[in-house]
């Protein structure tokens, strides 16, 4: 099983924690944001991971020699990090999109009991990992649903239709890395699509295919875009971050 990262991004909203140093290198407790990440890929059986670099990218490749030797970690280079979304990062890594793999923002901090429930799930070309919560921000990626069926995703959904929040996470199997490879790049024909989440191409595919989700809730994880959200990290890292749990879906 593959992952890419998508660690492109400088994370200006942590500024100015991040004003020399990338988001995916931020300190939780003992190691940065990238190596939680990596760690916990690594125990669940993910021995392929690619990372995504763009902001001080040669600090990060840097930090991932270090730790886990010289090619174990590969990198491939955003050149337009600086002007452009997270569409893009997905796109300078489309060679790599040619097995099944898990997409994965830079980000998100998540036990491994997450990626074990979705390695569980139904063999579907596109599944979107999900939790639910009782009120949501306008922040939140936000998911509308028919049963497991994602109808759409997006941070404008009427709170009337949410149910739920995608945490960043994405299993693409059988052929769903190639679906992925030509939904971006028909997506990169807009000429506004330098300021694009991919997320917006998951929606246009839910239009015209089934796209699945994998429930996660109960289990741990977080976001970190604000300085309050590292705080969050410190207390998912130390409330057993890594340990075995429950399994499985709700389908």
């Amino acid at each position: 099983m593959k992952t890419i990262i998508l660690s492109a991004g400088q994370g200006k909203r942590l500024l100015p924690l991040t004003a020399e140093t990338p988001k995916c290198l931020l300190p939780i407790q003992k190691k940065t944001l990238i190596e939680w990440q990596i760690d916990a890929l690594h125990q669940c059986g993910v021995d392929k991971i690619i990372v995504v670099t763009g902001y001080h990218g040669e600090k990060v490749k840097a930090v991932l020699q270090r730790s886990y030797g010289s090619g174990r970690i590969k990198t491939c280079y955003n050149r337009a990090y600086a002007t452009t979304d997270n569409l893009v990062s997905c796109w300078a890594a489309r060679h790599e999109m040619d097995e099944d793999f898990i997409l994965l923002n830079g980000d998100t901090l998540f036990e491994t009991d997450i990626p074990k429930r979705l390695f569980a799930s139904p063999d579907r070309p596109v599944t979107v990992v999900v939790d639910h919560k009782d009120l949501y921000d306008a922040d939140d990626m936000k998911v509308e649903m028919e049963g497991r069926r994602l109808v759409k995703i997006g941070k404008d959904i009427p709170h009337d239709k949410v149910q739920g929040e995608s945490i960043g996470m994405i299993l693409f199997r059988g052929e769903g890395p190639m679906l992925f490879r030509n939904a971006l790049k028909k997506a990169l024909g807009d000429p506004m699509a330098g300021g694009k989440w991919y997320l917006s191409v998951i929606d246009e595919m839910a239009r015209v295919m089934p796209v699945w989700t994998c429930s996660i809730t109960g289990l741990r994880w977080c976001e970190v875009d604000y300085t309050a959200d590292l705080e969050q990290a410190d207390r998912v890292v130390s409330d057993g971050y890594g340990k075995k749990g429950g399994m499985g879906c709700d389908y």
